[in-house]
């Protein structure tokens, strides 16, 4: 890179953002947390409590999800801008502003898939009993781990991944609650649930690399506008059609990265807002009577369904009880099925009884939720081993049953997603450079092309768009990045490997570093509780 264009490039980067601008973010950011704060208080209103306690640690929770949610953004929003940034198809705090724009949307519509795939990681009896001390010990354990590792990360201008991050710290308080229990270390995690994420994590950075990789290769075979290859000369932006793709591939990313990552507070902080107050939020109260009338005349299909196959032989002291074993231990008894069945025509009865969801009484709904959970999770399990062997005919029946279930137990609320999506741009506002300059600077060994830049982003943003539609989280940050190296070596730029060797050293460190991190701090969180 010219001496010249730097000196342009990081006059750029080192610019405050105008007062229009700084104007338009406030205002938007002051309506945000209107909107947001008078939501949370217009569903407490209902919760009656003569303790202080609860709102307390609601208050402490949920400044900590959205503490990480904020460091996320330090990481992967930047990641979306450094493309346009680098070949100057936008200023940087245009860019910034634009990114986090596209990631409200993001989170706005997504679909909680996401969310709910890492929450069905936890250890069941945590899940069970969120509102315990242990519970409690355990949201704290995955939040603080997350945000020092991503911190430290940060700091030294590593894009590391918050899925990655995360996901960690939920396999290491799975790990260790089952040691502290007295059992086996593993029986905890539901390790075929970690392996699909697992899979999607370990998969990003080699689908990035190799998807860039080619696509430039294609792009140079049928496109042959010399300009397309060439890196920006001084600060002039490309032509009009470049800068076009370069603009819709960042807002592509944005999106999708929004819709996927920004789930992964979404879940933690329901879980919070269950355990501290679960007569405003274990249930969903947008169930409408028609839809509870619904779930009575489904819960008597399901539990038919059921009858068939359980043993005349079986025998249950509690149902609950022998559910919970079977989701934490995966192992199917006959007792389980007739478990299985008495709490599906339990949970029939007491709606019929209330005629309508919201009209449970309010020291019910926690143990209403948690049957819930336990019936969803268990269907889950059934269908997924394939035991015991059930018809074509009566699987419908369950599913359908099952999707009764979940539209009443996972939704998130609008302004959870509002907060979220505050908390992401705000982190984007503050720490983007770092990570910027990494992704533009210290990847390859020449400046970025306008076609390395485009098909880094279109790589980035079909693999989190797929990742979203199936409900798995991805690494933006690991997809982007390979994605940049890839193109290097198409373009035969040459690699900073000292650069790959350090992404790649965050990458396998992470994991083990959030589970032995968010482990410590769960003992240590158990210990003071």
């Amino acid at each position: 890179m010219a001496t010249a264009s730097q000196t342009l490039l990081d006059q750029k980067l080192s610019r405050t953002p105008g007062k229009l601008g700084i104007l338009i973010f406030g205002a938007a950011l002051v309506v945000g947390v209107l909107y947001a704060g008078s939501s949370l208080l217009r569903d407490l209103s209902t919760v009656r409590s003569e303790s202080i306690l609860p709102y307390l640690l609601l208050g402490i929770a949920l400044l900590v999800a959205l503490g990480f949610e904020f460091v996320n953004g330090f990481h992967d929003t930047a990641n979306a801008v450094a493309t346009v940034i680098y070949t100057h198809s936008l200023e940087p705090h245009v860019a910034v502003v634009w990114s986090g724009f596209w990631n409200f949307l993001g989170v706005l519509v997504s679909s909680g898939l996401v969310a709910f795939a890492i929450i069905s990681l936890l250890p069941v009896e945590l899940i069970l009993q969120v509102g315990s001390k242990a519970g409690f010990a355990m949201v704290f354990a995955l939040l603080v781990a997350a945000i020092i590792w991503n911190l430290g990360t940060w700091y030294f201008g590593l894009p590391a991944s918050s899925s990655h991050t995360l996901i960690g710290s939920v396999i290491g308080v799975g790990i260790a609650n089952e040691l502290m229990n007295g059992r086996a270390g593993t029986s905890g995690v539901d390790w075929s649930q970690a392996a699909n994420i697992g899979k999607s994590l370990f998969l990003s950075p080699i689908v990035g690399f190799g998807c860039a990789y080619l696509l430039l290769l294609v792009a140079k075979a049928f496109v042959k506008d010399q300009k397309l290859y060439e890196a920006p000369e001084g600060a002039e932006p490309p032509p009009f059609y470049i800068r076009c793709l370069l603009i819709l591939t960042c807002t592509g990313v944005s999106f999708f990265h929004g819709s996927n990552d920004g789930q992964k507070g979404m879940g933690l902080i329901m879980l919070i807002l269950i355990g501290t107050v679960p007569t405003a939020y274990a249930l969903n109260h947008a169930v409408t009577f028609k839809e509870s009338q619904d779930f009575i005349a489904v819960s008597m299909q399901a539990a038919d369904a059921l009858t068939k196959y359980v043993s005349p032989n079986a025998t249950i002291a509690d149902a609950r009880d022998d559910v919970t074993d079977y989701i934490r231990t995966k192992n199917f008894t006959p007792n389980t099925m007739l478990a299985l069945r008495t709490l599906v025509s339990d949970m029939g009865n007491e709606i019929a009884l209330y005629k309508e969801l919201k009209n449970l009484p309010n020291d019910q709904v926690r143990n209403f939720r948690n049957d819930m959970y336990l019936v969803s999770e268990a269907i889950r399990l059934m269908q997924k081993s394939g035991t015991p062997k059930i018809s074509t005919a009566d699987t419908a029946v369950l599913a359908n049953y099952k999707k009764h279930i979940d539209h009443s137990t996972r939704f998130i609320p609008l302004w959870v997603k509002v907060a979220v999506a505050i908390a992401l741009g705000l982190g984007t506002m503050v720490g983007w450079k770092r990570i910027v300059v990494t992704v533009g600077e210290k990847i390859g060994k020449s400046h970025l092309t306008y076609a390395q830049g485009a098909m880094a982003e279109i790589t980035a943003m079909a693999t989190i768009g797929a990742a979203d539609g199936f409900g798995l989280p991805v690494s933006t940050t690991h997809v982007l990045s390979s994605g940049v190296a890839g193109t290097m070596a198409a373009n035969n730029s040459g690699i900073q490997w000292s650069t790959v060797r350090n992404l790649a050293l965050a990458w396998v460190l992470t994991l083990p570093a959030a589970m032995m991190l968010a482990g410590f701090l769960f003992w240590t969180f158990r210990s003071v509780f």
